[in-house]
């Protein structure tokens, strides 16, 4: 007979609790909307979207957030939908992808989460926005 303990379950952290869950989430949302929404570094990202920029905070904090690891209700309202065909229709060029991930780099860098997180995050969406610029 063995006298060894069963080793505990390890918990892992998903990056959606290790930036702070819902609210860092949102305050990431909201700043990348009020920059491209008021710095003309971003004007050419800003007319690539409605004048009512409401419904696209509300969905990109919840893609952000099932994205992260948390709450899938996103995924789960938009099955099969993931961000390269939610802009499929959208003609993304290497500057707007440049000013998109500018702005979220401002936005994350001024929602104080971990540094080690942000560089994770940051180089995921330069990833997601070079692709999304080199579909045509």
């Amino acid at each position: 007979m063995s006298d060894a303990q069963p080793e505990p379950e390890l918990e892992t952290e998903t990056p959606f609790e290790a930036i702070g869950g819902d609210p860092k989430v949102r305050r990431i949302v909201e700043r990348f909307y009020n920059l491209m929404d008021s710095d003309p570094a971003y004007g050419d990202l800003r007319l690539l979207h409605a004048a009512d920029l409401a419904p696209m905070r509300a969905s990109l904090a919840g893609f952000l957030t099932g994205w992260l690891g948390g709450p899938r209700t996103w995924f789960q309202a938009n099955p099969g939908r993931c961000m390269m065909s939610m802009h499929a229709t959208v003609p993304v060029s290497a500057a707007t992808a440049a000013q998109w991930t500018h702005a979220m780099a401002r936005s994350l860098k001024e929602a104080e989460i971990d540094p080690a997180m942000e560089k994770l995050i940051n180089k995921a969406f330069a990833n997601m926005a070079r692709n999304m610029a080199g579909r045509d």
